[in-house]
């Protein structure tokens, strides 16, 4: 035996001088090496974070305005003569009047003078076709209403809605302008004459607007050209640039078209389009009549100019301005769009909600609860407590696990073959939804089931089996209800996972353009992740909005599932 104390080392140990300059230096290694992993587990977290909030900030700025909707509110006539024009008074009657054309009315009178056919068609576009429905509803409940004027809301169709959300839309006003002007008339097409060369400022940035489009023109040309694109193009793309710089390098008057920023004059109480414009005058159409004669004094006026062209606007100048002459009248209110929650799906933007999908969502998950909670639990009770550890059983686990990785969409072809093809059930029913979800979360409850099971200390086993209990009561009295919070857990974290599915509910039908809400398993009903598909792949602005709003609801529903489970664990957690 080696004689520690002697001094003397085994040859096959090595001896460690910790002060020494060798040993420094892997110390101050191993200290870089931990920052350095530190710093990337830190890099990794921030990237994560960032692309996280980037993904909220972008569905909460679109989803937010999908949740208030732009009304008129206005003095509105309760004509009989419109709701019901024989006079009978019953609820029949007053259902099936004509409410679009009380509301119709109601617009006409905020905005009188508008005589034009296509002048009165522009300004009637800008209510809902559904305008008139919460005033049905009123004079239903209050049938003495008719013939009264009554303050109410008027629903805005979803351009004019989108329009006035749309901060890029808004008007550039300039202040009231620097001299006086006079109008050849109050309608149709005039011309504006001012004292000086008051809108030489304004002809200059439209030749500037024309140097842009010009440039920009020539840009795309460059490009195309290196692109192969064919000289016929490229030869008419030229020609473009070349009348945009020869527009801009004149001094005649000049034209305003779609292309070019919009710009209107507003002068003694009426808005006028300029189609022309010269540094001392100005020839457009008349939108809303002025309300002085040719031979009245001279008006005080002003220019207003929207940033886009009229172009690349969805909504005509003609709309537009009738909007933001009931804007400046304070007639046009936002609102929290209640109807979002309370009514089903539209091929109206406006009147388009969610109430049938969130409906079908809650009939789809009670099916499925209702068949993969007691069928996992007690799946995973066996497997776990009774099972005998053979072949059989082991290659039952295995495909519980390989169950749990399947794709979604393999479950929806499986519903379709079996439900809808072999057993003949509904298509688009909650009934089918929630057997297939049943079918795909049933793998996550077992496994969730089983761990909980396992979590539970032996001693507890022990102790019921060694005061008599039998095996059955050892796990049904003593270690289930112990498991529960795990198991309940894993239920809800599976009934998320359920209520963010698309994929299987699209093989079995529930697809479909469903607008009344389903109060049964068996009728046709779509679910809240379906209905966010389906308004995505709508071109409308407006759906966009919707879909965006949609999102921000099953993602709070999705939080407060996972926030229960966290609840649950916390509560009824054991720390053995």
């Amino acid at each position: 035996m080696t004689d520690i104390t002697s001094g003397e080392f085994p040859s096959s140990i090595r001896r460690v001088e910790f002060d020494s300059a060798e040993s420094k230096a892997r110390l101050r290694g191993r200290y870089k090496s931990e920052a350095r992993f530190k710093a990337y587990g830190i890099v990794a977290l921030v990237i994560t974070t960032s692309f996280l909030l980037a993904l909220l900030t972008s569905i909460v700025s679109r989803g937010v305005p999908g949740f208030f909707q732009n009304y008129l509110v206005t003095e509105v006539l309760v004509d009989a003569a419109k709701i019901d024009p024989q006079g009978k008074g019953t609820p029949e009657a007053l259902r099936a009047g004509d409410y679009s054309a009380v509301a119709r009315a109601a617009l006409a009178d905020a905005i009188p003078g508008i005589n034009e056919r296509q002048l009165k068609k522009e300004l009637n576009g800008l209510l809902s076709s559904g305008a008139g429905d919460d005033l049905r509803e009123m004079v239903l409940a209050n049938p003495s209403l008719l013939g009264q004027r009554i303050r109410t809301p008027l629903l805005l169709a979803d351009q004019a809605d989108i329009f006035l959300k749309e901060t890029e839309s808004a008007v550039r006003v300039f202040a009231d302008t620097r001299g006086s002007a006079t109008p050849s008339a109050t309608t149709g097409d005039i011309t504006i004459l001012v004292s000086g060369n008051d809108f030489a400022d304004d002809v200059a940035l439209i030749k500037a607007e024309l140097v842009n489009s010009a440039v920009a023109l020539e840009k795309n040309i460059a490009l195309r050209a290196g692109r192969g694109a064919s000289a016929e193009s490229l030869a008419d793309l030229k020609a473009q640039a070349a009348e945009l710089r020869q527009r801009a390098a004149g001094t005649a008057s000049e034209t305003l078209d779609s292309k070019t920023a919009s710009r209107l004059v507003a002068i003694n109480g009426g808005v006028v389009k300029v189609k022309e414009m010269t540094p001392t005058s100005v020839r457009g159409d008349v939108i809303v009549p002025l309300t002085t004669t040719a031979e009245a004094a001279p008006g005080t006026w002003q220019i207003r100019v929207y940033d886009r062209p009229e172009a690349d606007r969805n909504m005509n100048d003609r709309a537009a301005t009738f909007l933001e002459q009931l804007k400046s009248k304070g007639l046009i209110e936002s609102k929290f769009n209640w109807a979002f929650f309370t009514r089903g799906d539209s091929r109206e933007a406006e009147l388009a909600g969610i109430q049938g999908a969130l409906v079908g969502s809650i009939l789809t998950l009670l099916v499925t609860i209702g068949l993969c909670l007691p069928i996992g639990v007690l799946a995973a009770i066996y497997l776990e407590e009774f099972a005998p550890k053979n072949r059989f059983t082991e290659l039952i686990e295995i495909n519980i696990n390989n169950l749990a990785a399947v794709p979604s969409i393999v479950f929806g072809l499986l519903g379709l073959a079996v439900f809808l093809n072999f057993f003949g059930l509904p298509r688009s029913a909650p009934l089918v939804g929630g057997l297939v979800l049943a079918l795909l979360v049933l793998p996550t409850i077992i496994i969730a089931s089983r761990a909980a099971l396992k979590s539970v200390p032996p001693s507890i086993r022990e102790a019921a089996l060694g005061v008599g209990a039998s095996h059955q009561q050892a796990v049904f009295h003593h270690v289930l209800p112990l498991a529960m919070p795990g198991i309940m857990t894993g239920t809800i974290i599976g009934m998320a996972h359920a209520l963010g599915e698309t994929a299987p509910l699209l093989m079995i039908g529930m697809i479909a353009f469903i607008v009344d809400v389903p109060t049964s398993l068996t009728q046709a009903a779509t679910v809240l992740p379906v209905q966010i598909f389906l308004w995505s792949d709508l071109p409308e602005p407006a759906f966009k909005m919707k879909t965006a709003a949609a999102i921000l609801v099953l993602l709070a529903v999705l939080f407060l599932m996972n926030g229960i489970s966290i609840w649950l664990r916390k509560k009824f957690e054991r720390r053995w």
